[in-house]
């Protein structure tokens, strides 16, 4: 076995992947290993120094981990720098999804391209990982494999369907591989949280419409507030714990309660 352990974190350069990053390491004390495309540079670089600081190692690699051939590559990297038996965390924070209508007969109707894409990056690729560190004998003892999904597949959003499609066949892919690996003693899960606040999210809206974005889901949640990434992080490293090695192939709810608040919204709207 590996003398130090590693978090796999694809989408580590900004977001929750980001905060993720940092916390298993503060918290935790697992270096990292962060895959991200190189579009937030200066954030990955803010995750490099906040890894740092808490005396673990960090390397981010840059690479499209929504491929088969990123995923075998990021594996190979990975391998060379830890050695084998070295992944006690692996965690699928992809935010790289097509919006758009199926059929509009407008600009915004999807294309294929766009459809297999999405489908490649937010729910193919988590099985992509899953067989690299397999084949590359990567994953530690125990190891946590963890998915991230959101409440979108038990509601709509008019222009996420292909998101909310791949999200949906990520949870059928963590079920079969928690089934797969199980016996090996690893642990296959999907955390399903609320939106939070991220640069992707920033990159897609705009200030205007963020703001409205924030109050809508302040009324959704009971708590009145949106969930933070640092919230997120924090849960994700209490799933390494012992006390929770039963979860296993599990949609776990961390969504605060919005869905029924959303629900009751719909019932009883403001006045």
């Amino acid at each position: 076995m590996s003398a130090e352990q590693w978090a796999l974190v694809l989408g580590a350069s900004s977001g929750t992947g980001a905060a993720i990053a940092v916390e298993v390491a503060g918290s935790r004390g697992l270096n990292v290993f962060g895959v991200h495309r190189g579009r937030y540079l200066e954030q990955a670089e803010q995750v490099e120094r906040d890894v740092a600081a808490t005396g673990r190692r960090i390397v981010m690699h840059r690479g499209d981990a929504g491929t088969p051939e990123g995923a075998a590559q990021g594996a190979e990297a990975l391998l060379a720098l830890a050695g084998p038996r070295s992944v006690k965390l692996f965690v699928h924070s992809i935010a790289s999804g097509s919006v758009g209508r199926f059929v509009s007969g407008e600009k915004d109707q999807l294309h294929p391209k766009q459809l297999e894409r999405t489908f490649h990056a937010m729910a193919h690729s988590f099985i992509y990982w899953a067989q690299a560190l397999a084949e590359k004998e990567l994953l530690a003892p125990q190891a946590r494999l963890l998915g991230l999904t959101n409440p979108l597949t038990e509601s709509h959003l008019h222009n996420t369907g292909a998101i909310t499609a791949a999200k949906a066949a990520l949870e059928i892919y963590v079920r079969h591989l928690a089934i797969e690996l199980g016996p090996r003693g690893h642990r296959v899960n999907l955390l399903k949280f609320g939106t939070v606040m991220t640069p992707a999210l920033k990159h897609v809206y705009s200030p205007e419409a963020l703001a409205q974005l924030e109050a809508a889901h302040s009324r959704m949640n009971p708590a009145g507030r949106m969930c933070t990434v640092q919230e997120v992080a924090r849960f994700v490293s209490v799933l390494l714990g012992d006390a929770v090695d039963w979860f296993n192939g599990a949609t776990i709810d961390f969504t605060g309660g919005m869905t029924l608040r959303l629900i009751d919204l719909v019932l009883n709207p403001p006045r």
